[in-house]
């Protein structure tokens, strides 16, 4: 192997938690699991990946046992018997593959609208009733009890996770969803203990966080994914200075999180223009903690131009990432689209395969291979 491969395939210590190597497979929403179940396909979608040499699975955002917490169709969820024994197959198949398997935990908050199963009627949960900077209130104003409740059934779903046979759960804090939403202060205006200060905009994840590691083992590892941008604005930030992260990353720290999962859309891309290390890194820097880093690794544009219609790629160079893992700026990389696409990605690059690695389109995200 190459030496420069040689951080990329080494072993992982997760506080415990022993991973074979620093690639982990990123959340992806697939929209496959009518009813909330999984489809029939899910355990060999993620065995497949974990034969293909991922150390880490990080499933598909899965919705919290709360009546608002869908935003999309077809996402599956923990609440049904039917539900949990085929997360319990997938856990076996990843398992029997030599990888670990973390849940994502997902509340979509005021990105869902009146009108939206499971229950047409319930309308998006928000902090104050907006859903984007400068917008009109369009969604619900969540109450005290209301906050309280969902604190609580985050714990109760990381526990159930726990009993399932997961290694651990991803509170899902990015991208404009719920807990993201409180964390932006443009959209939080809320005048009690969850808005106002940065302190207080974290602390319903802070509190999510503590309550689900309250009820878990020591073992059971409960992080949290953040990102500084939204869907609904790739510019907003939680906070634009050194300190004012710090201090964000801190409070999450302080709460008990096992590790911090930070979302750039290109993770070559520097948080600060004084300094040569991206939000992971400065996560790590700041807190000690695991971190993991995501963003268009291995290929040649970011997933906003998928979206946009410009989604044929091709693979991109990987020498950047490389050398981040080997100044030990952040502990584990977390690939997307290229894991759609070929889920041998990582066996491949360790055995010297590159030109073989089958690049990302649109076809790979609407279908299920």
């Amino acid at each position: 192997m190459n030496d420069q491969k040689n951080m990329l395939f080494s072993a992982y210590n997760m506080n415990g938690l022993k991973l074979r190597n620093r690639i982990v497979m990123a959340p992806m929403t697939r929209e496959f699991s009518p009813n909330g179940v999984p489809n029939d396909y899910a355990p060999t979608y993620y065995s497949k990946r974990a034969a293909g040499g991922v150390g880490l699975i990080i499933t598909e955002g899965v919705e919290i046992s709360h009546k608002a917490s869908s935003g999309y169709p077809n996402c599956p969820n923990l609440q049904s018997e039917q539900s949990k024994k085929m997360w319990e197959k997938i856990i076996n198949e990843v398992h029997k593959n030599h990888s670990s398997i973390f849940c994502q935990l997902w509340h979509c908050g005021g990105v869902r609208k009146l009108g939206m199963p499971p229950d047409p009627k319930i309308p998006g949960f928000t902090p104050s009733g907006l859903v984007k900077e400068g917008g009109k209130k369009v969604a619900y104003e969540m109450t005290l009890e209301d906050i309280q409740e969902l604190i609580q059934i985050y714990a109760n779903d990381a526990k159930i996770c726990q009993e399932l046979g997961f290694d651990g759960v991803e509170i899902h804090g990015a991208h404009g969803y719920l807990i993201d939403q409180f964390f932006w202060e443009q959209i939080n205006l809320r005048e009690d203990n969850y808005g106002g200060s940065l302190e207080n905009r974290a602390r319903f994840a802070s509190e999510i966080i503590s309550n689900s590691k309250q009820i878990t083992s020591d073992s059971f590892k409960v992080g949290i994914r953040i990102s500084q941008w939204k869907q609904q604005n790739y510019d907003a930030k939680i906070a634009s200075s050194k300190k004012g992260l710090a201090n964000f990353f801190n409070i999450l720290k302080d709460a008990g999180a096992d590790f911090l999962h930070c979302s750039n859309r290109r993770y070559w891309e520097n948080e600060f223009s004084d300094e040569s290390i991206n939000l992971a890194g400065y996560a790590k820097k700041i807190t000690g903690l695991p971190s993991i880093s995501v963003g268009s690794v291995g290929l040649n544009k970011d997933f906003t131009k998928t979206f946009g219609g410009d989604h044929e790629t091709q693979t991109a160079d990987i020498s950047t990432l490389y050398k981040k893992l080997n100044n030990n700026e952040f502990d584990l990389i977390a690939l997307g689209r290229i894991l759609l696409s070929d889920p041998n990605w990582a066996n491949k690059i360790k055995d010297g395969k590159e030109s073989s690695i089958v690049p990302y389109d649109k076809s790979f995200a609407e279908n299920y291979i």
